[in-house]
């Protein structure tokens, strides 16, 4: 496995992502790799930020329930990337910089390649249109690591519907598209993941949380020793 470049070893903290399809178990990895995290080198305690998009701002929030609306989903996808774009840019401004600043670990729930997935190649956006728009809005604000949750997308849908049903909500603009976008968006991922070798890993959603658990943090430990509470945690 790659190991990460100087310049992101150097730093205190770091900037994580989780991307995939629908159901993949995102926010429960999340959840999971900030106890880790937070656990702490010898040195003490670790400020970690988990966050998520479209969201993570109460500006951004307010985007991210018009867009799952399917307020923009009449306008086309670049409606859509412009909305993201727009939280994204409050997103950052408000949350993820600061904290990184402040030597913080942020962990996120989607980024910019949920957008180069869902209105790019699922969506049909053309790929320079959004490489220009991620150029503007993220800037040198690039995650240090991207984990892909990587799973079947028959298997996410299912699970994501049995979650609505269990909390008596409905699909959202995404969720309900037809099986074929969502297998696009499964070739868009693992296709940012073998473009990005050095920031991304691909991670197989298919296994039991604890699993998962266990692969997300060994490739945490591989990219960003410096994070990890001790190798053995990691093993």
């Amino acid at each position: 496995m790659t190991g990460a470049p100087a310049e992101v070893l150097a730093r205190p903290g770091g900037f994580i992502t989780f991307e995939g399809g629908e159901g993949a178990g995102k926010s429960t990895q999340i959840t999971r790799l900030a106890a880790w995290l937070r656990a702490g080198p010898d040195r003490g305690p670790r400020e970690v930020v988990t966050t998520r998009e479209p969201g993570g701002s109460p500006r951004a929030e307010r985007i991210r329930a018009a867009v799952l609306s399917g307020i923009a989903k009449p306008h086309g996808p670049f409606a859509e990337a412009l909305m993201f774009a727009a939280a994204r840019l409050d997103h950052l401004a408000t949350l993820i910089r600061p904290s990184l600043a402040r030597g913080a670990v942020v962990l996120c729930d989607r980024f910019s390649d949920s957008t180069r997935a869902y209105q790019g190649a699922a969506g049909g956006l053309e790929p320079e249109t959004l490489a220009a728009l991620e150029r503007v809005v993220v800037g040198p604000t690039r995650p240090d690591l991207t984990l892909i949750l990587d799973l079947p997308p028959e298997i996410g849908l299912a699970r994501a519907r049995q979650r609505d049903r269990a909390a008596a909500v409905t699909p959202d603009r995404f969720e309900a598209e037809a099986l074929e976008f969502h297998q696009r968006l499964r070739a868009a991922f693992r296709a940012i993941a073998e473009a990005e070798p050095g920031r991304c890993v691909v991670i197989d959603a298919q296994q039991p949380p604890d699993a998962v658990a266990q692969a997300v943090r060994a490739a945490v430990a591989a990219r960003l020793p410096h994070l990890a509470p001790g190798v053995s945690d990691a093993a």
